[in-house]
């Protein structure tokens, strides 16, 4: 919820100080809070995602309730289908997810971790009807 006693605050987050959560959007990450969106009063989260299990079945076709989102992949690789076509984000990469696209993230490496920053913080995620079938993780090693 957004607050607005608490917009734009300074916030300087270092690494051991906010924990890995495993409450986050997904079972199978674990999330790291980075301060943003306390210091926004909810205007914008940002926060670190990183593999926890290998891919099962992925997210399943999803939309998310969101006015600004970017998935910034920092080590790794995932997998996504982004409506129809598959895309393959690698470390260095960068997507903007534009408000509402259907996707569903099928397949990630062990090592992956991505930035997300979204606006606005408690955004929704609602299931969605995929345009097309979902090709299989690969199998592990390969």
């Amino acid at each position: 919820m957004l607050d607005k006693t608490r917009v734009n605050a300074f916030s300087h987050v270092k690494p051991g100080e906010t924990p890995w959560r495993s409450d986050g959007l997904r079972d199978f990450f674990l999330y790291r809070d980075l301060g943003v969106a306390e210091a926004t009063g909810g205007r914008v989260i940002a926060q670190l995602a990183k593999a926890n299990a290998a891919p099962e079945k992925g997210t399943g076709w999803h939309q998310h309730q969101a006015d600004f989102h970017i998935v910034f992949m920092t080590k790794g690789w995932a997998k996504f289908m982004y409506e129809g076509e598959e895309h393959l984000v690698e470390a260095g990469d960068c997507v903007h997810q534009r408000p509402g696209i259907t996707h569903f993230l099928f397949d990630y490496s062990p090592d992956m971790e991505y930035l997300e920053i979204v606006s606005p913080a408690a955004f929704g995620s609602t299931d969605a009807e995929g345009p097309c079938p979902v090709p299989a993780p690969w199998p592990e090693g390969t």
